[in-house]
């Protein structure tokens, strides 16, 4: 209105955005994401709806179900397709469809990311935090290629998990800002802002800043704004890193709690449902299966947004809807999926220390885990890693321990043996 718009008209825009905006006329937004690259069809669908006519001519002439326009006629008083209120030289005074949709993309991921993906992550992170706090004094063995190492914690096992969820969070928000510092808003057509007026590009960022409490500012450049959507990719980029990270913690969490009998069986997992529809009483890792097939889709999601991202012909991109579509859903699912790990699963892991402590063959902690052939590592630095092996290889080959291969190869006296390897000193630095 501060730009030549009739008040009255501006007023009933408004309310009628308002309306789209609580959901009220959903019903008059039949368009898929499969539409023009630059989302034309769904920004006109926004200003116009159809009066009845076949969705496929409406799609033809882009200037189908324009739904602002005509809400706002009639909150004025006016009948649908009279175009009292103009779907062009009202609804989009100033605008167009080439910056007006990568300035929603840009929105609609900074609220998402806030609002909803980042909490989300958070409480996983803490929660995995608690755990690895929980298995601080639980020593097991490593396992490295899949095969026996030296030992660790539980704890620290669990410490990793965490710190990856927290490298992830600090990925997307790096990429933030420039997610904020885009807005393409005022570029009009191609990025020179024909039909705008000086400063309107700067005031739209800075209400889209107030109405969602988030930095947005406008593109410096409004060239780059509506040509590429390197951000876009860029944090889709970060949303894949955190699937690989999610991929691999729930795959070691459900093969930690593989068994009950004939798997690793270390960790304890929540029983939420009935696994098995044919044998009863199995109990399956519904929850890790449900996480790494989110990471898959979303590892999938980034191939088509990298895609989307480098077509960008001239001066426009034109797979806008695509790169949205995908991003947004990333989002939702890896947040959703965080969550409903986190709740159904990390909080109610337990650590089944007498299965540890089964699979060494030993009823102490203390004696099996000396048990394992990898703790032969302690002894590098006393006999070398020839004599070492040797001791290993011994053991493994005649079933005994490693103490008792040391002593008959002559490497070690029995006291230098208990000295050496003490699982306790082997889960960090010494002294």
């Amino acid at each position: 209105m501060e730009y030549g718009l009739d008040p009255s008209i501006g007023k009933a825009i408004m309310q009628a955005a308002q309306e789209v905006a609580e959901g009220k006329l959903n019903d008059h937004f039949p368009l898929v994401i499969w539409q023009t690259g630059s989302g034309t069809q769904s920004n006109m669908n926004a200003n116009e709806p159809c009066g009845g006519r076949d969705v496929t001519s409406c799609l033809s002439t882009c200037s189908s179900f324009q739904v602002i326009a005509n809400r706002a006629a009639e909150i004025l008083g006016h009948k649908r397709g009279e175009k009292f209120v103009h779907p062009n030289d009202h609804v989009n005074r100033s605008q167009s469809s080439n910056d007006t949709f990568p300035t929603v993309m840009h929105i609609a991921a900074g609220v998402e990311i806030n609002s909803r993906f980042i909490p989300k992550l958070k409480q996983l992170h803490t929660s995995l935090h608690s755990k690895s706090l929980e298995f601080k004094d639980i020593i097991k063995i490593g396992r490295t290629h899949t095969q026996d190492a030296t030992p660790l914690t539980l704890g620290q096992e669990f410490s990793g998990y965490s710190t990856q969820v927290k490298y992830g969070i600090d990925r997307v928000m790096c990429t933030l800002p420039r997610m904020y510092q885009y807005l393409a808003q005022g570029g009009t057509a191609v990025g020179t802002g024909l039909n705008t007026k000086k400063g309107f590009d700067v005031k739209i960022a800075a209400t889209v800043a107030e109405e969602t409490n988030l930095p947005f500012i406008t593109s410096e450049n409004k060239f780059e704004a509506l040509a590429a959507h390197d951000a876009f990719v860029e944090t889709s980029g970060a949303l894949n890193t955190i699937s690989a990270s999610l991929m691999k913690i729930g795959n070691d969490i459900r093969l930690l709690g593989s068994g009950p009998s004939c798997g690793l069986g270390e960790l304890t997992l929540p029983e939420n449902e009935p696994g098995s529809s044919i044998m009863p009483g199995k109990v399956n890792p519904t929850q890790c299966e449900a996480l790494t097939m989110v990471c898959a889709q979303v590892m999938g999601n980034h191939v088509a947004i990298t895609v989307g991202g480098s077509n960008g012909h001239f001066e426009l991109n034109v797979y806008k809807p695509l790169i949205a579509s995908g991003l947004l859903c990333s989002l939702r699912l890896l947040g959703d999926a965080s969550a409903s790990f986190e709740k159904n699963c990390i909080r109610g892991i337990q650590a089944n220390q007498e299965r540890i402590s089964k699979l060494l063959h030993e009823a102490s902690l203390k004696t099996l885990i000396r048990m394992s052939l990898m703790l032969v590592t302690s002894l590098n630095p006393k006999i070398g890693y020839d004599n070492a092996a040797a001791v290993a290889k011994k053991a493994h080959k005649e079933g005994t321990t490693l103490k008792h291969a040391a002593l008959n190869l002559g490497v070690l006296t029995s006291e230098e043996f208990e000295k050496l390897v003490v699982p306790e000193k082997m889960i960090g630095p010494s002294d």
